[in-house]
């Protein structure tokens, strides 16, 4: 029929993102007993590669695919999506990009909108979102500046035991 316009599908957004913030609580639980996520030494990222790397006190390292869902600045909390940032590789922005799309699928304007005002907490939200939508293992937040937070997810971990006490 001509002049009927497809209607957006209509979900709770919000009860949507609140579950997927809720499972990767429980994912994150489970890196941190598997293999200590929260208790490395030190990180790094390879933007070239797309992998994260995690060093432990003894020796252990753990690594993954990793993507950069944005950009949380604390001074004036906003966030910024990955999707289209100008400090953030294209090989790295897929994730984010899937929560964009969902945001468009969906009709929800703080899912498509570059830089939006947020909590820190929201940021986690955003990012347990990209975790759900692109089928992560999981999501770390690094610092790269006093005032600057980048949130990853990341893929299936490899761990390479270190010296043993």
């Amino acid at each position: 029929m001509l002049g009927l316009k497809k209607k957006k599908k209509k979900i709770d957004i919000e009860a949507f993102i609140a579950d997927s913030f809720n499972g990767l609580q429980l994912v994150t639980e489970e890196h941190r007993k598997r293999w200590q996520l929260g208790q490395e030494k030190a990180w790094a990222v390879d933007e070239a590669s797309g992998r994260i790397s995690f060093s432990f006190a003894d020796g252990k390292v753990v690594s993954a695919p990793a993507q950069v869902v944005g950009i949380y600045h604390v001074s004036d909390k906003t966030f910024s999506w990955a999707w289209k940032h100008p400090n953030v590789l294209p090989n790295l922005q897929r994730h984010a990009a899937r929560v964009r799309d969902f945001g468009i699928e969906y009709g929800s304007e703080e899912l498509t909108t570059q830089q939006i005002p947020c909590t820190e907490k929201r940021a986690w939200q955003y990012t347990a979102l990209a975790v759900l939508l692109a089928e992560a293992d999981g999501a770390y937040c690094l610092q790269a500046a006093p005032d600057t937070f980048v949130f990853m997810t990341f893929g299936v971990v490899e761990v390479k035991p270190g010296a043993q006490a």
